[in-house]
């Protein structure tokens, strides 16, 4: 059995954190029950696989001759998310709609406005029935995902890093699920998540080491991720809460090893899981084993940012936005995006 395999049976979900169809298939013969798509994976797709999307890309300009280059992107998007979505329909209908999802992402670019992401949402949420829609972890966005969820969407809230983002967007999926069981949906068939780019947040702390030149182990900057998602694991199973947390943005194996065991998602990108499985790890649950005490207040007493992190009332939701982590993401997200409107925008240029 692989360690993927393993990784599931510990009642541990295992993404493929890419949309790629051939990825993915691979993936689900070793256990992947979800994926995740986002427009700089997309445009990854894309340019893994040129001559296929290429071509799609100029019979979507050609049939479609008055939309713009955004218009062309999010129909290209649709249906890269619609093939993984087909993949990952047989986990979903075994399932009853508990796992087989796929994570699409609205415009980054809209995460400041709450009615443009639920407009999308519902639009992008007719693709296929088995996704769930992902928005950002900012004030605005948060009050989008309380709606999407109300509407019958499941939902994924990223672009989170912190104990407060995730508890506040659970907070908010609660509302949005008692408000979607009175609206005649039913919450059972609905799998919201809540993300933690754990990779991110050591990302943030390292860059703040370089710049205030703080000198301390290094070391101990690959267990910040670790430490607020196996925090906010013992919350989220003390609360109740019935959205999943989803560890993200791998830096290390240990973000792997670390947290198998819980009940929770890992969507992990495809040369990290072929690796781990590749590994001599032991796959064993570790989700409740703390992290050192010393290594926690290192972190503790030299980053504000992770006291930012790691305590409950780190920040307030109007800081969220302005979190380190935050920026430095929207901004590659963002960037990311124009890139692939960039390459829709050659092919109808350049297209006969």
């Amino acid at each position: 059995m692989s360690k993927m395999k393993q990784t599931g049976e510990l009642g541990t979900e295992f993404w493929n954190d890419s949309c790629d169809p051939e990825q993915l298939s691979e993936a689900i013969s070793h256990g992947a029950v979800g994926a995740t798509s986002n427009p700089v994976i997309v445009s990854t797709v894309v340019q893994n696989h040129l001559d296929r999307w290429q071509q799609r890309i100029d019979s979507l300009v050609s049939t479609n001759p008055e939309d713009s280059e955004v218009e062309i992107a999010w129909r290209l998007i649709a249906e890269v998310g619609a093939e993984a979505a087909q993949l990952l329909y047989p986990i979903y209908e075994r399932s009853q709609g508990r796992k087989g999802r796929l994570s699409i992402q609205v415009n980054p670019t809209h995460y400041r406005n709450p009615r443009k992401m639920v407009e999308q949402a519902r639009e992008i949420s007719k693709v296929a029935p088995n996704l769930a829609i992902k928005a950002p972890v900012t004030a605005e966005g948060i009050r989008a995902m309380e709606e999407m969820t109300a509407s019958g969407i499941s939902v994924t809230a990223t672009v989170s890093f912190t104990v407060p983002q995730a508890l506040a967007s659970a907070e908010a999926i609660e509302r949005g699920l008692e408000r979607a069981a009175a609206g005649g949906f039913d919450p059972q068939r609905m799998s919201p998540s809540v993300v933690i780019m754990v990779g991110r947040l050591d990302d943030q702390l390292k860059r703040v080491m370089q710049r205030d030149r703080i000198s301390v182990d290094p070391g101990i900057l690959e267990w910040a991720g670790i430490a607020v998602m196996k925090k906010l694991y013992r919350i989220f199973c003390e609360r109740g809460y019935r959205s999943k947390l989803l560890a993200a943005a791998y830096r290390n194996p240990m973000q792997w090893s670390e947290l198998a065991g819980g009940k929770l998602i890992l969507t992990l990108p495809y040369k990290w899981w072929k690796q781990f499985n590749a590994s001599s790890y032991e796959v064993v649950s570790r989700i409740d084993e703390p992290v050192e005490p010393k290594i926690l207040q290192s972190l503790y007493d030299n980053f504000p940012d992770f006291r930012r992190a790691y305590d409950e009332e780190g920040m307030q939701i109007p800081d969220f936005v302005h979190f380190g982590a935050t920026v430095h993401t929207l901004k590659q997200f963002i960037s990311g995006y124009y890139q692939l409107l960039e390459l829709i925008r050659e092919r109808m240029l350049t297209a006969e």
